[in-house]
Formats: C-alpha cells, structure tokens, sequence
C-alpha cells in the first residue's frame, strides 16, 4: 500500500484528500474540506491533514508522499508542490475518464483548461481577478442580500425574469445589484442575473481554449455544485451553439486535491525507480 496526500489550499477553502495508489488502482481513503474564515490557511491545513490521519488510524511516517497545490507551496511538511492548474486537470480525470476540458469555477477567477485522455494540459485561458466572474463576488453579493451560501443556486433556479449584471469589473457589478434592490427586483433574478454574466464570460473561456465539438467539460473548483451556475452555463453554451457537455460531480471542490497526491504517488513512484538504478550501478 502506498499513502499518498493532496492538499489544496485556496483563496476560500482548504481541501485535503488521502489515497491508496497501487498502480493503477487508486483507493480513496479519506477527504476534508474547511472553509478559511480568516484562519491562517497554513494552521488550518495542518489541523485538516492530522484529522484525517486520525480518523484512519495513520502515522505520518506511513504516508509516503504529502504534495500540495494551489497557495500550499510553504507548507512546512510537504514532500513536493505541483501547479494547480495540472492538478486540477489531472483530479478531473479521476473523477471522470471521459473528460476533455476543465472549467475551474474558484474564489477569484475561472479557467477554462483543454487536456487530452492522460490529464495533460493542452491549452487554456484564464479571467482576470478584477471581473465579476468569480466566486468571491458571488459571495459577497449574497451576503449583501442576506442569503446564505448553500441558498444560492436553488435561488437563482426560482428566477423568472434575470437581471443581467456588469461583465466588465466587479465594483460596476456591485452597484448595478445596490440598485437592483433600490428598484425592487427579486433575490432569485438578481442571482440569476450574476450566474447569467458568469456563465457568458466562462463560455467564453471555453471557446477560447477550443474544446472539440461533443467532448465533456468538467467543472471544478468552489462553485462547481451551484446549481444555479451550472443550469446558467447549459443555457448559455446553447445559445452561443458551444457543442459541449457541461457536467459536475459531488467530488468536483476536491480535484485540485485529487491530482496532487496522484501526481505525488507518479512522483513518488519515480524517485524509487531512480534510487534503484543508482543502487545498481
């Protein structure tokens, strides 16, 4: 047996997974995610990791490779640090084989990423931190509204009449929902109306990165189980005639964390390869 661990520190949320890698067959064994609430992401990490390693019955010396992505560079008992943006696509992989493209939804920005059948990046495109399609907007504004995270997207699915919000800039976006309140529009078509503008500028990002017409794009990231998004997005990439499969997972928050202890187990497998050569010669 081979314990491996990902974690995968955000701009919201750290998350944290523990697998059993033997070859081909990758066991998962354990997984946590903790939303940072002004904690110190580094502390939170750490307490998240020795968690599950009680919850399994498991030393840290039994744990092969500990590899970190995302804001994890300078956690202290890392082995390795891999780029998100390759563990995002290699995490999409193991949740779903068929998948060709990436759509990381986080706290500041959307990536669209285009791989092939390994997980390997081919192409991608990125928004800039500045617009209002990020899940830290979408926070706000919903704290603004009085509305709770987990409300969001069953909210946003009640609209009937969405008000579209600024794409540009997400201090415009902002005043243009202050004064969607003032004129008395609905909560549910004020969320759809940011989920709306998201989806456009996420579609966007797809057809820029050119997926082939009828592959399947996984979403990931913190906004990956809004409902209200991903509802948006199948509209929007009907309308713009984008010849994709939009699908998510109940997993998909932990695909950065996923491909970071499976690029930590390939790493890991590596390493004693070489150390054999260099015993034999």
């Amino acid at each position: 047996m081979t314990v491996t661990a990902g974690i995968d520190i955000g701009t919201g949320a750290v998350k944290v997974v523990i697998f059993d890698c033997d070859g081909e067959q990758n066991r998962w064994l354990a997984k946590r995610v903790d939303r940072l609430r002004r904690r110190d992401p580094m502390v939170l990490a750490e307490s998240c990791y020795q968690a599950l390693l009680k919850q399994l019955g498991l030393g840290r010396d039994e744990v092969a490779y500990v590899a970190t992505t995302g804001e994890g560079e300078n956690i202290s008992f890392r082995t390795g640090h891999f780029y998100s943006m390759t563990t995002h696509a290699r995490g999409a992989i193991h949740l779903n084989l068929g998948v060709r493209a990436v759509l990381d939804v986080g706290a500041l920005h959307g990536r669209a990423i285009s791989i092939d059948e390994r997980g390997k990046v081919l192409s991608y495109k990125m928004t800039s931190q500045c617009a209002s399609g990020s899940g830290q907007f979408l926070e706000n504004i919903a704290r603004y509204l009085g509305v709770a995270i987990d409300e969001i997207g069953k909210l946003s699915l009640q609209a009937n009449d969405p008000e579209k919000v600024s794409g540009i800039c997400a201090v415009l976006a902002e005043t243009d929902v202050i004064n969607m309140v003032s004129r008395g529009i609905t909560t549910p078509n004020i969320l759809r109306g940011i989920h709306v503008s998201m989806a456009g500028r996420l579609a966007r990002l797809l057809k820029a990165v050119k997926v082939p017409a009828g592959e399947t794009v996984l979403v990931t990231g913190g906004l990956a189980l809004d409902d209200g998004l991903i509802g948006a997005m199948h509209d929007e990439i009907a309308d713009r005639k984008v010849d994709v499969a939009i699908e998510s997972n109940p997993d998909s928050i932990y695909a950065g964390a996923i491909g970071a202890a499976l690029w930590g187990a390939f790493r890991h497998e590596k390493l004693i390869h070489l150390g054999q050569l260099a015993e034999a010669s």
